[in-house]
């Protein structure tokens, strides 16, 4: 693969992680400060809010793996670079970036009650099939990852047993 088109995929893996960063830093804690308003707006206290402040930890938390799975995939991109690409590096990026995925989508599962309870009370059930969404699309990465990993995996131990023969 051409540097220029690994330097293009760099790019995107920043510009992925933008837009995370600013809901982090800006959208979510503005929301954190309307549940907070909200809450002492209402004489006898809401429970809304707690759903709500449980709703944005999973958020934050997620981030986490979130960001390590980029950092993953940039570390991939670089070991193309290097021509590093069949590597048991390679393969360590790829599991990595996999048990993000899944660590992403169990926080979602935590989250799918708290998801849930605003639903009912917002009444707007296509809140659920949001939250669905947002456990299902992190396993897609990481059954795709797990692809990759065991195709790499594979075409490493053949490289080695041809290696071995010649």
């Amino acid at each position: 693969m051409k540097r220029s088109s690994t330097l293009f995929l760099k790019v995107a893996v920043i510009f992925i992680g933008i837009p995370v960063l600013a809901l982090c830093l800006f959208l979510l804690p503005q929301i954190a400060n309307e549940a907070n308003e909200a809450n002492e707006a209402v004489e006898r206290g809401s429970d809304l809010a707690y759903v709500v402040y449980g709703l944005l930890m999973v958020m934050y938390v997620s981030a986490i793996p979130f960001y390590f799975a980029l950092y993953q995939s940039f570390n991939l991109l670089s070991y193309i670079d290097k021509n590093q690409a069949f590597s048991e590096l390679s393969v360590r990026a790829l599991k990595k970036i996999k048990k993000s995925a899944i660590i992403i989508s169990g926080l979602y599962v935590v989250a799918l009650p708290f998801v849930y309870i605003m639903a009912e009370v917002d009444d707007a059930p296509g809140l659920v099939l949001i939250g669905m969404v947002m456990i299902f699309a992190p396993m897609v990465i990481a059954v795709f990852a797990a692809v990759l990993q065991r195709l790499l995996q594979e075409a490493i131990d053949i490289k080695s047993e041809n290696d071995l023969i010649v």
